[in-house]
């Protein structure tokens, strides 16, 4: 006899509190997942930005980064430099590996949201050749049906498949639902994954455990392997909500500023590196280490 599915439910309901960012203060943010790896790993980090710029004055610039991924969904707004701009629903993955620098900069009046993730590298592949992956709103795969819109910027889920490269296995979708509609689509049980409410209310998994916006729902794992189900279902005036999902790489890490490494020694080989020029920015990646989709 076939066993039956088991269903991915809310595990635990975080509600991150805004905060004044490091752009002064016509920015807001929340940190999603902070200090936190020990259980959310492959996710080291997760913050939602929102900027409401009333003025002409550049903010932003160029930083470096090392020994992960920066994984980046624009949901309102520009960001970016000449080398790149992305727009409202383009989705970003930035392998910073062995190092790399890159610019995040507004010049002008301007209303933004950004969620910009720290997705940890496999062991193995922490110093990996830099590279960026832009992948375009209208280049994502796209499901509409029965009240629900799915839209895939990594990974494979609801028979879709993001055309994205993943050295961790991760799943990023866009999930909208019209008022009352429900969705249920399978997810691998060994992910770690969570549900980030931008819009509505959602009702998730088989007790209806209720999020609203602004929260972040933790899926259980269940023990057993292979594939569980997500059942999603909105509330009365609809829902979008963010879901990532992704393997975890159980092995420990060491973060310090702009980098994540391995040992304590490797951050200051990091900084040394950084502060000698010897990490390349972005735009000056070559040509088959920035790929468009």
């Amino acid at each position: 006899m076939e066993n039956q599915r088991v269903a991915r439910n809310i595990a635990f309901i975080k509600t991150p509190r805004p905060h004044q960012g490091f752009l002064g203060p016509d920015h807001t943010a929340r940190a999603v997942i902070q200090d936190e790896f020990v259980n959310s790993d492959p996710f080291i980090l997760l913050m939602d930005d929102i900027l409401d710029k009333k003025d002409n004055e550049p903010v932003g610039g160029p930083h470096p980064h090392a020994g992960f991924e920066t994984v980046s969904l624009l949901l309102e707004g520009k960001v970016g430099d000449s080398a790149h701009m992305m727009k409202a629903g383009d989705f970003q993955i930035m392998t910073a590996g062995s190092g790399i620098v890159h610019t995040e900069s507004i010049e002008e009046k301007s209303k933004m949201r950004l969620l910009q993730m720290w997705l940890n590298l496999p062991k193995t592949e922490r110093w990996a050749k830099p590279r960026v992956q832009d992948l375009a709103f209208d280049k994502a795969p796209v499901l509409a049906e029965n009240g629900a819109v799915i839209r895939l910027y990594s990974g494979s889920f609801a028979g879709l498949v993001s055309p994205v490269q993943n050295y961790v296995p991760l799943i990023v979708a866009d999930i909208e639902l019209r008022p009352g509609k429900s969705s249920t689509n399978a997810l691998m049980n060994n992910y770690n994954a969570f549900l980030y409410v931008i819009d509505g209310t959602i009702e998730v998994g088989e007790d209806g455990q209720m999020l609203t916006a602004n929260q972040i729902g933790w899926l259980n794992k269940p023990s057993d392997g292979g594939e569980g189900d997500l059942t999603l279902k909105a509330g009365n005036s609809g829902a979008r909500v963010i879901m990532y999902a992704g393997e975890p790489q159980n092995d420990p890490i060491v973060p310090y500023g702009p980098f994540i490494a391995d040992r304590p020694e490797e951050i200051k080989d990091l900084y040394s590196s950084f502060r000698h020029g010897e990490m390349l920015h972005v735009s000056a990646l070559p040509e088959e280490q920035r790929i468009s989709y």
